[in-house]
């Protein structure tokens, strides 16, 4: 099972964790969870305006053998107006844009998209439970 929980966070709201939202997907091969603005297809989704987090921004898929991964999509501009960090215990990294990343298996962290533009950031929190 991964468990996401996703807080949107604007300098005037730097410290509150209201509006939390939580997502679940089951270790299975193939399973699939989104962050991003589009709600259709995105199970945790960020305000519309914040255009810095693409329509679909990241992707968190579980492989065959019930390892998780995340990716962050590529979106429709050739360069990025925001960066993304990924935290897992000691471990800091950016993640590269269409880039590719494995979760550490019963592992948790964060991953932060960060608008480059403005003191705004999604803060996604994960938790893989075997």
């Amino acid at each position: 099972m991964l468990e996401l929980t996703m807080a949107t966070v604007a300098e005037a709201e730097a410290g509150a964790t209201a509006g939390m939202l939580m997502a679940e997907a089951p270790s299975e091969p193939g399973a699939v969870l989104r962050v991003g603005r589009d709600k259709s297809v995105c199970r945790l989704s960020t305000p519309d305006d914040w255009l810095f987090v693409s329509r679909v921004h990241l992707e968190f898929l579980c492989g065959p053998e019930g390892t998780w991964q995340v990716t962050w999509l590529r979106g429709s501009q050739p360069d990025p107006s925001s960066e993304v960090r990924l935290t897992a215990g000691e471990y800091a990294r950016p993640l590269a844009y269409g880039g590719t990343v494995p979760l550490p298996r019963g592992g948790s962290g964060e991953i932060i998209i960060q608008d480059r533009t403005a003191p705004r950031s999604v803060n996604v929190g994960f938790y893989h439970e075997v």
